[in-house]
């Protein structure tokens, strides 16, 4: 009997190479637990050091040393700024504002009241701020009565009826003439039959009935022997008899300006507004400029001088010259922002008409001053420079050399000094100029 034979009945206990299962479909063997143990922690590892090696790249690229700071923050070279010599023409300027108005201003007020008006109360306004006027147009209604406005140079300062005799009733006759409504024979300043029927065709044709008053006695008599150029005798000038109701033209429904067009300015009045004070303001005559001077240049300002208008908001420009400087400094009106130092009045006229849409515009004065007339050498004002040597000199710059120049130096204008050299091959046109140094900066 073998004593190694197993047991009968027992199986025998399987081999060591038996211990892991076979795939029975394809014959493939699986790893053993502790092998993919193993090479799970083997890919960590490799993981975990790639991981470090890219965290360090990333610190190499943050951390300086003192010595690679200090030199990163080093400010790097001035830049030299330069200039060329220019030949031009020199002018010394003085720049201000200035206001586009018309040559002749018109306050027009509510003068009386008609007879049997209670109330001097605004019923019409017809003109508007701004807008274009003719002489014959009426402006607005007070009281239901118009005010008209003619031309004329002699402002309204009485009632006028016939029988009187004046310039301001020669005035009357030639703006009513010059509508189409003549005097017929009535002489030149007296207020006649031809005149009366003229201010009635007039105040008809604007759609009023003529203004009539009660005649007050007057020793107003015309020469028998005046005649117009028609040669008619103004016997009409004879003096109203007192009580007699006569056409009038009241000193309040007239309004003169010294051209045939004008402009409202503004317009104060509303309807059933009490007519007191300045209802509305008209401008006429040819358009000049006011503007001021601060005290330090008015001696620089003189009749004469050449100034260049320019209207900034639409560009357009124009030249003019200058017609008066105040001698006393200009008061400060109402509402006025304080300026620093005294200001003087500056007046100037445009060498041509200017259009009509210059008119209340805020423009810009440039006065010539003094000019060099012909063109010369000029250098900015920061290219001088004065050594300790005592001469006035100029640095000039070829490529990255310098070399001092003597210079001797004349007018300045607009920013811009004249030199002459003291050795003319030494400085000419076009040559770079040192006018300053200014530090680079950090993009």
């Amino acid at each position: 009997m073998t004593l190694n034979a197993p047991a009968r009945g027992r199986p025998a206990p399987p081999e060591a190479h038996d211990s892991a299962p076979q795939d029975a479909s394809d014959g493939h063997v699986p790893a053993p637990r502790g092998l993919a143990r193993r090479r799970r922690a083997l890919l960590a590892v490799v993981i975990g050091c790639l991981v470090c090696t890219a965290a360090g790249a990333g610190a190499a690229t943050l951390i300086k040393s003192p010595a690679q700071a200090a030199a990163e923050t080093v400010a790097p070279p001035p830049d030299v700024l330069t200039a060329p010599v220019a030949r031009k023409v020199l002018a010394q300027s003085v720049v201000t504002r200035g206001k586009v108005t018309a040559s002749r201003r018109v306050e027009i007020t509510a003068a009386g009241t008609a007879e049997g008006v209670g109330r001097a109360v605004v019923t019409k306004v017809m003109a508007e701020p701004g807008a274009p006027l003719k002489a014959g147009q009426v402006l607005m209604e007070v009281s239901g009565r118009p005010i008209v406005l003619l031309q004329g140079a002699i402002p309204a300062y009485r009632d006028l009826m016939p029988g009187m005799t004046g310039e301001d009733v020669a005035q009357l006759q030639k703006a009513l003439a010059g509508l189409g409504y003549p005097s017929g024979g009535d002489a030149r300043g007296v207020f006649a039959a031809g005149t009366e029927q003229a201010v009635t065709r007039f105040y008809r044709a604007v759609g009023y009935t003529p203004a009539t008053s009660q005649a007050e006695p007057t020793s107003a008599h015309a020469d028998a022997g005046t005649r117009t150029g028609t040669g008619a005798t103004a016997d009409a000038a004879r003096p109203a008899a007192t009580g007699e109701r006569v056409t009038t033209v009241p000193l309040a429904e007239v309004a003169y300006v010294p051209s045939a067009t004008a402009r409202a300015d503004t317009v104060a009045a509303e309807v059933g507004d009490e007519a007191t004070g300045t209802l509305l303001s008209v401008s006429s005559g040819a358009l000049v400029v006011n503007g001021t001077v601060a005290s330090y240049e008015k001696g620089l300002i003189r009749p004469g001088q050449s100034v260049q208008i320019l209207y900034e908001a639409t560009g357009k420009q124009a030249s003019g010259s200058v017609v008066s400087v105040a001698d006393a400094p200009t008061k400060a009106q109402d509402g006025d922002t304080p300026q620093n130092g005294e200001s003087y009045a500056l007046r100037v006229k445009p060498t041509k008409a200017l259009g009509e849409d210059f008119n209340g515009a805020d423009v810009r004065l440039t006065v010539v001053a003094a000019s060099s007339q012909d063109k010369v050498l000029a250098v900015p004002a920061s290219a001088i420079s004065a050594g300790a040597d005592g001469l006035t000199s100029v640095t000039v710059r070829t490529g990255s050399r310098e070399h001092r120049v003597a210079v001797r130096v004349g007018m300045t204008g607009d920013g811009f000094v004249q030199i002459t050299p003291e050795k003319p091959a030494r400085l000419a046109e076009g040559d770079q100029v040192v006018v300053g140094i200014q530090s680079a900066g950090r993009s």
